[in-house]
């Protein structure tokens, strides 16, 4: 019966019934698909034997965190590189010895090409919570996936997380590529996985700090001029320094001078060549009297320091 068993992606007729079972059995009950949602189903001939939904990520979760090792700027841009099994059913009349575990194995050798068909991206990992309070985890350890920790036991609400603790669960990974860790954090994704325009988060004391630099500047040209440079001193970071890191500093110079000074830890490079974006800055620093000071070496990364006059020369705006 094993060798015989069959998974594949949910038809959309057959999602209701998909969530009337799921309603019925599973102590969590239907889940309703938000986002990026796969929803699959086991079978033996005509019957069903089980199903499962794979969804978006935990945006948090620190076992997890930990195991992957990744920094969280970079875990902001790859959380879609990660799915959840969010539900897992095998239904009543066909527990089985090894049915779950041969269940799972067949989804997730499909799951990576699925999600690519479906989605347009691929994933590097799989994660999923159980409750220890009603399972014991066997079948994801028969599975091969590995147990990292128990989560905090918060749950995802609309305003962000629940003020309480619930009970923690287990928290199990299993990687979709033998080096999915060493992936998730390496300083620029292979082509394969990158996913849209590239992200960078900012902590939230260098958010609070940015309106009141802006604040501080009276010319509105001359605001833009700067929002511009923040902006692509991240970008070029991120896509093309490589860095895990990228430091940022706003200054109102004492002598009437704005200024911006950034440093990254990325590639580096023994010599610059300015492409469309840093020679841009130049040409509107230029207008209004400012300029790009860029200091690299090779495996050295990149220290950028913008400089702009607050006021047109003789004047107070």
């Amino acid at each position: 019966m094993l060798k015989q068993i069959q998974v594949r992606p949910l038809g959309q007729a057959e999602e209701a019934r998909f969530q009337q079972l799921m309603q019925a059995h599973p102590y969590l009950g239907a889940l309703p698909k938000i986002g990026e949602t796969l929803w699959y189903v086991a079978s033996w001939g005509e019957h069903w034997l089980g199903l499962l939904s794979f969804s978006a990520a935990a945006w948090k979760c620190a076992a997890r965190d930990r195991w992957i090792g990744w920094d969280f700027r970079h875990q902001y841009d790859r959380l879609k590189l990660i799915a959840n099994n969010s539900r897992f059913l095998i239904l009543p009349d066909w527990h089985r010895p090894n049915l779950g575990s041969r269940i799972l194995s067949l989804c997730l050798k499909r799951l990576d090409g699925d999600w690519l068909a479906r989605f347009g991206h691929r994933l590097l990992l799989v994660e999923t919570f159980v409750d220890p309070q009603r399972f014991r985890g066997t079948l994801y350890q028969a599975a091969n996936w590995t147990c990292v920790g128990e989560s905090l036991g918060f749950r995802r609400t609309r305003q962000g997380y629940s003020e309480t603790q619930a009970a923690p669960k287990k928290v199990f990974v299993r990687a979709l590529h033998r080096h999915s860790p060493a992936l998730l954090c390496a300083p620029a994704l292979p082509p394969a996985y990158r996913i849209g325009a590239h992200k960078m988060m900012l902590s939230a004391a260098q958010m609070r700090s940015l309106p009141e630099f802006f604040a501080q500047v009276s010319d509105p040209r001359r605001a833009q001029v700067l929002l511009r440079c923040a902006q692509e001193i991240i970008t070029n970071a991120v896509r093309h320094a490589g860095a895990r890191n990228l430091w940022l500093v706003f200054e109102a110079t004492s002598d009437g001078e704005l200024a911006i000074h950034a440093r990254d830890d990325g590639r580096g490079s023994s010599q610059v060549k300015p492409g469309n974006g840093l020679s841009g800055m130049r040409e509107r620093l230029s207008q209004f009297g400012g300029r790009l000071d860029i200091v690299t070496a090779r495996d050295q990364g990149f220290v950028l320091d913008v400089w702009l006059p607050a006021y047109a020369e003789g004047g107070t705006s």
